[in-house]
């Protein structure tokens, strides 16, 4: 039981209570202290304060005092929860549960600690366990209807659907009277219900419970668009058919309810007669609406030959006539189809022609619109069209850009388009010239100014990247603009900016950016906790199942596979070459000791001046701090590293790659970079089995992937070497799913059978010279040779930089990584990459 308070200190401790639900934080010490200076032994109050103190930002001292206050009080309920709490915020969440279940022993009855236990399970998916939890909560309060909910939420969760489904009739049958129409927890309730039935197969019940709920359901667009699928799943076409044509009566240009209509009608995209068909069917809705998109884009998908032509023709007249910048953007999904892509091209540079000739038209007739295409649009979508990677020309598309720019120079559409052109040919100092040239005839239009900044990181820019920023950042803010770019969550950002520190060699601010976007990752991980009881409360059932499914997939972002390979790669760097935590500092012991002397001069000025800078920086930052303190004292956390220096100087760098390598591996499992860089990983840790799950994993997405061929031969390689041979179920297991390479195979003579395998594709002949070099050194001459002459045959500037990373692995001389140089900025005149 918790240690009794005299009258005036108990309601000084319900004082801070409230203090700590209001976030009166230095109210609620004050109050705590009162109480503490009489009665210094008070576990409950030293748990309360230790939960101040938490939430302050102080969680060492609270940490402690939170372990004082069971200490004195182990038979408290408060305190064990606290304790709870404590451990929940580090993340410990076996912990933390352990804590609420031994509070819940003391006090059984705690509704607040048994929804904290429940929320806590949902969060980890300990279904089982969230059941239990959920079962007590509704035999404790039954009259609430949120817990029946919450208990088939457990069930349905957990797999266990006619569980689920018999909690949710229970309550109903509970009900003295229907729930009026209005009752919107009603309404989403009984169509949950129905997603459940669905789910559990029963598809037939499903749709029948549908039919006795639809007259009275709030949300009408769910129920027939359910409706729909049903039908279309059991078959009944023609009924399925009429659904969807309600659903395009109250929507005609969403592409789902099309498509569903021509499952409906059983229409067939290779059949004639199906085509004739479907032409007519998009025609009736075009017809009813000459404003409707859909129904004229559409049926480009499957039109071919002079059909395409035509409604090619009368789809672009009518988009360029009336001027629309995404007409490129609509239809650029055709240019898969090379006929498509030379129709489309013919037809818009006829209308660039002085006479609307045949060439422009079909039959030599304008159709739409009599003034036909304005010469602005069709000009700016052949600049699109000819920058467009599967028709790229660049130099016919800057020459339309230009013309477009004589007509209007301060356009800011036609300066971005002009930037993104040289951003292709790989000027990236030029393109980002061009963009800012662009922003500042529009410095009001956010999106220009963040394209700006993207250039500029593209430029390896970062500074005046984030001086572009902060024209739509709150810079009063502790940290500044980047500091408000990181409170924001603006991810894009910080992986560009992350990515350009990467290609300057500034490692440890490159790990700090991909440490950041990991940190978000973790955020929306952790916001989960504020809906599993907002969605109950607001009764919004299936946005939380969908929020719950989409958490457990959350990390396979592209956002976060980006930056987590680019970390993973240079954690395994930092483990091959450890001097490169020194990010650029000269090894001092390797110098003769006049140029020690100087490099030491040079470093003390460095020093000086960075901490100088630093100083400043902290004092800006204290300045802002103070300033934007509220009334509670509370503060944003200093960065103690904002260089990422600590990052960098990691001791195990391998396992500080597992935070970005195992989300990868398990939630993008068919990302096959996640599982070459995920065998890189687990070989150098000497994992074998998972080394081996990785390459395998990989194989079975593409078995002629590059990197699978030379993870293959090291893995071969790897064994062979082994100071003594392998012994057990590993060996057994190794021996039975790594078959290829054979053991006694020559695993020179593989490679080479590689190379000649593959000997048009630049991606397989790195992969392949690499490993050439690594099973012989002294092959090293000759792969540089190689390697020069790909350059010719290299498809895009990506291709040609990968080689030129490849010379920097070898450690080239630098006479040959400069005449690769001189090859490829001869393909790519215009590429800065490739300029000293």
């Amino acid at each position: 039981m918790p240690q009794p308070l005299p009258s005036k200190e108990a309601s000084l401790f319900r004082q801070l209570v409230k203090n700590y639900e209001a976030k009166q934080y230095k109210k609620g010490v004050k109050a705590a202290d009162q109480i503490l200076k009489k009665i210094p032994n008070h576990g409950d109050t030293q748990a309360m304060k230790a939960l101040i103190l938490n939430s302050q930002g102080h969680g060492e001292e609270a940490f402690a005092l939170g372990k004082v206050a069971l200490k004195n009080d182990m038979k408290s309920n408060i305190c064990w929860h606290v304790y709870g709490l404590l451990w929940r915020s580090l993340k410990n969440y076996e912990e933390a549960i352990k804590a609420y279940k031994m509070a819940l022993r003391l006090a059984p009855e705690s509704q607040n600690i048994l929804r904290d236990l429940a929320h806590l399970q949902a969060q980890i998916r300990d279904y089982e366990g969230y059941i239990e939890s959920r079962q007590k909560m509704l035999s404790d309060r039954s009259q609430l209807r949120q817990n029946w909910t919450g208990l088939a939420i457990a069930y349905h969760l957990n797999g266990n659907y006619k569980e689920a489904e018999r909690i949710l009739t229970t309550y109903e049958d509970t009900l003295g009277q229907t729930p009026p129409k209005t009752d919107l927890e009603h309404s989403e309730a009984v169509l949950y219900k129905n997603t459940i039935i669905a789910e559990s197969g029963d598809v037939e019940r499903a749709l029948t419970h549908l039919d006795t709920i639809i007259k009275n359901n709030l949300d009408r667009t769910a129920v027939l668009e359910l409706k729909a699928k049903y039908l279309l799943q059991l078959e009944r076409h023609d009924e399925a058919a009429k659904v969807y044509t309600t659903l395009l009566d109250r929507n005609s240009e969403y592409r789902p309810y099309f498509d569903g209509l021509e499952k409906a009608l059983k229409l067939d995209r290779s059949d004639s007669t199906s085509i004739d068909k479907l032409t007519k069917l998009y025609k009736t809705y075009a017809d009813r609406n000459k404003r409707n998109d859909a129904a004229r884009r559409i049926p480009l998908d499957f039109l071919k030959g002079d059909a395409f032509k035509t409604a090619a023709d009368e789809y672009l007249r009518q988009k360029l006539t009336k001027g629309v910048p995404s007409t490129h953007a609509n239809v650029k999904a055709l240019y898969a189809d090379p006929e498509k892509k030379a129709i489309i091209e013919q037809l818009v540079l006829g209308y660039a022609s002085e006479e609307k000739s045949a060439n422009g038209s079909v039959d030599g007739k304008p159709n739409g619109d009599a003034s036909g295409p304005s010469e602005k649009s069709v000009l700016l979508f052949l600049a699109k069209h000819y920058d467009y990677a599967l028709s790229r020309n660049l130099d016919k598309a800057l020459e339309y850009v230009d013309r477009l720019l004589e007509m209007e120079p301060k356009n800011v559409d036609y300066n971005q388009l002009k930037a993104r052109i040289w951003k292709h040919y790989g000027n990236t100092e030029k393109a980002a010239d061009l963009i800012n040239f662009a922003r500042e005839y529009d410095l009001k239009d956010r999106y220009i100014n963040t394209k700006c900044a993207k250039y500029q990181l593209r430029n390896n820019e970062n500074e005046k990247a984030l001086e572009t920023m902060s024209k739509f950042t709150r810079n009063e803010t502790v940290g500044g603009p980047l500091g408000d770019l990181h409170d924001m969550q603006c991810m894009w950002y910080l992986l560009e900016d992350g990515e350009a520190y990467l290609r300057q060699n500034k490692l440890g601010l490159a790990l700090k950016r991909f440490t950041a976007i990991a940190d978000i990752f973790e955020v929306w991980q952790e916001d989960q906790f504020d809906f599993h009881s907002f969605s109950l409360r607001k009764g919004q059932i299936r946005a939380y199942i969908a929020m719950i499914r989409w958490e457990d997939h959350l990390r396979n972002h592209p956002f976060f596979t980006r930056a987590a390979l680019s970390a993973t790669d240079l954690f395994i760097k930092l483990h091959d070459n450890p001097d490169l935590a020194k990010d650029g500092k000269p090894d001092l012991a390797k110098l003769d000791p006049s140029e020690r002397k100087k490099a030491m001069k040079k470093i003390q000025k460095e020093q000086e001046h960075a901490k100088k800078a630093e100083a400043d920086k902290r004092a800006a930052a204290q300045a802002k701090a103070t300033a934007t303190k509220n009334e509670d004292g509370e503060t944003k956390k200093e960065d103690t590293d904002p260089n990422g220096e600590k990052l960098l100087e990691t001791k195990e760098p391998l396992e500080a790659a597992l935070r970005f390598l195992r989300p990868m591996l398990e939630l993008s499992p068919r990302n096959i970079d996640a599982q070459n860089i995920g065998f890189k990983v687990y070989l150098r840790r000497n994992k074998l089995l998972l080394t081996l799950k990785c390459l395998n994993a990989a194989r079975e997405l593409d078995a002629e992937d590059p990197g699978v061929h030379e993870n293959g031969i090291l893995f071969r390689r790897h064994l062979n070497n082994l100071k003594e041979p392998l012994t057990g179920p590993v060996a057994e297991a190794i021996k039975k799913d790594f078959t290829s390479p054979a053991a006694d195979a020559d695993l020179k003579a593989l490679n080479e059978e590689f190379l000649k395998k593959h000997p048009q594709s630049p991606r397989h002949l790195w992969r392949g010279y690499n490993v050439r070099y690594i099973l012989d050194p002294n092959s090293k001459s000759q792969n540089e040779a190689d390697l020069q002459k790909l350059v010719a045959s290299s498809s895009s500037i990506a291709e040609a930089v990968a080689g030129l990373e490849l010379l920097s692995e070898w450690k080239s001389e630098a006479k040959v990584i400069d005449a690769y140089r001189e090859a490829a900025a001869k393909k790519w005149p215009q590429a800065t990459v490739f300029q000293k």
